[in-house]
């Protein structure tokens, strides 16, 4: 798409609305008016550079779920009792809740009940052993006590590893769940009191916090700007004047039907626990590109149809339209690829005005 005009056919159209003066009038006040505006026009000109580009993107920091375990009951129970808070930092093995449980109290039941089957099976092993050392018993009535000791061995081992899914008992249905590993509290929906609900929402939450992932939303416009690799420069308002160097992990396929964005993911290490989870920051993305474009101010760029333009001075009081893409921008200048050459001179300023009448041609 090219347009030409000529300022002084702007400055007639300017003066269309006067009319009844003669034509030595109308030819001075052309004179007069065309410097006026030409003084008011400023260009500046295209040039060649290689890209760096930057974008900014809002996100959050999560625990990293390939570190974080979750404790969920399997059985309908009361808490009663609740010895850690969010935030704290607790070690494998330690005491976090006590359970009561009515299906608790049925395994420990079933513990006893085990326990004394075995018992009873192993005594009359030994003394089918005895009988047939003696004569008195044959192999296969041996080989028979034999295999109700290994069954009832076998029960027995079933009814701890049930035992064990829930925690340690400490009798009278009531079990001891303790950390299943090093970390921090980062979630904690439980208190003393609290009825528990088998397959219900976790009670609580650790993670190992010396990694963490950066969750950002990218939307539909900076699409073709972000992709996975990208070196990336996180801030917070925690730490001002701190940076974060890492770089983009993985950016996924489907947007999301609540941010109607795409999630871009970040994994770091977190040296010192300074990223805390659900802590805001800003990611600033940035690339330099291999090849050179052309380089403009931003505020050149006109933007209409769902199409950017520019405008450019060919010669004195002569200009044109260019249509063209910008590849992205950092600061105040936006790379283009398009109509635009390097070395020509784009308004910057009244390019509005002139687009407008070019447009209306």
């Amino acid at each position: 798409m090219k347009y030409i005009l000529i300022i002084p056919v702007l400055s007639a159209c300017l003066l269309g609305a006067c009319s009844g003066n003669s034509d030595q009038t109308e030819t001075e006040e052309k004179t007069e008016i065309r410097p006026a505006f030409l003084s008011n026009v400023k260009t500046v000109q295209a040039v060649s550079a290689r890209p760096e580009m930057e974008m900014t993107l809002t996100g959050k920091v999560i625990s990293d779920p390939d570190k974080s375990i979750t404790y969920t009951p399997l059985v309908d129970g009361v808490v009663e009792r609740v010895a850690f808070t969010v935030g704290e930092k607790v070690r494998k093995g330690q005491l976090l809740m006590e359970i009561r449980s009515a299906e608790l109290s049925s395994l420990e039941a079933a513990l006893i009940g085990a326990e004394g089957a075995l018992a009873v099976a192993r005594r009359a092993y030994r003394t089918a052993e005895s009988m047939h050392s003696d004569g008195m018993l044959s192999e296969r009535d041996l080989l028979e006590a034999a295999a109700e000791v290994q069954q009832a061995e076998a029960e027995l081992e079933k009814v701890k590893a049930d035992m064990s899914l829930f925690g340690t008992s400490r009798g009278k249905g009531t079990f001891a769940v303790t950390a299943p590993a090093d970390g921090y509290i980062i979630t904690r929906n439980v208190s003393a009191g609290s009825t528990l609900t088998a397959g219900d929402e976790p009670a609580f939450t650790i993670a190992d916090l010396s990694s963490v992932w950066i969750i950002a939303n990218v939307y539909a416009s900076n699409l073709s700007f972000v992709r996975e690799g990208m070196e990336a420069v996180i801030t917070t308002l925690s730490y001002p004047g701190e940076e974060f160097s890492a770089q983009v992990t993985s950016l996924s396929q489907v947007f999301d039907p609540e941010d109607k964005a795409l999630k871009a993911r970040i994994v770091m290490p977190n040296p010192g626990l300074k990223l805390k989870p659900e802590m805001s920051v800003v990611i600033r993305l940035k690339e330099e590109f291999a090849t050179e474009k052309t380089a403009v101010p931003s505020d050149a760029l006109i933007f209409d149809n769902d199409t950017y333009f520019v405008v450019v001075e060919t010669t004195a009081g002569q200009f044109e339209c260019r249509r063209v893409m910008p590849q992205g921008h950092t600061g105040t200048i936006t790379f283009l690829t398009g109509d635009l050459q390097p070395g020509e001179q784009v308004v910057v300023k009244n390019q509005l005005l002139i687009y407008s009448e070019l447009k209306g041609k």
